[in-house]
């Protein structure tokens, strides 16, 4: 199988608000990041992130959650090392969100090498356009602490 390099996986759906956050980052990291890394756009069935990520050695995904903690709040987890807490929840309008994406490419032995996941508090998921407040500032920080991750200078963005 070929090793690819890096892939940003921006996930949510913009049009239900702050789950739209992932989008939202990977969106302001692609003109600075041009082809030096994979970014791509994930609004669909998470379980095609699978195949998604597979030949990748690294990947980063961004999603919006819904765990209790202060909206705009930013968690970075690394999933290539434990699996996610039961606490913490991804926002999904699916039948399958992220958390049981995880578990279910643990348990076929398919996580990519190394995966890191930013997770950003969310406060309004009803339907419409744009972020709110806390959650369009976590998106610049979440922006910088990729940039900062990837060795791309000082993380200004």
């Amino acid at each position: 199988m070929a090793t690819y390099g890096i892939l940003l996986v921006g996930m949510g759906n913009p049009y239900r608000q702050d789950d739209g956050a992932g989008i939202a980052v990977v969106r302001r990291l692609r003109p600075l990041l041009q082809e030096r890394v994979e970014c791509m756009e994930c609004t669909g069935d998470l379980t095609a992130l699978m195949d998604i990520w597979q030949g990748y050695e690294q990947v980063i995904v961004i999603d919006a959650m819904h765990s209790g903690r202060a909206a705009g709040e930013v968690i970075r987890f690394d999933a290539s090392e434990r699996s996610l807490p039961a606490h913490v929840r991804f926002s999904s309008t699916h039948a399958m969100g992220l958390n049981e994406t995880l578990a279910l490419a643990q348990a076929l032995n398919r996580l990519p090498p190394n995966l890191v996941i930013y997770g950003i508090e969310g406060k309004h998921f009803g339907e419409g356009e744009g972020l709110s407040a806390e959650v369009a500032k976590a998106v610049e920080d979440v922006v910088r602490y990729i940039l900062q991750e990837l060795g791309e200078g000082n993380g200004d963005a």
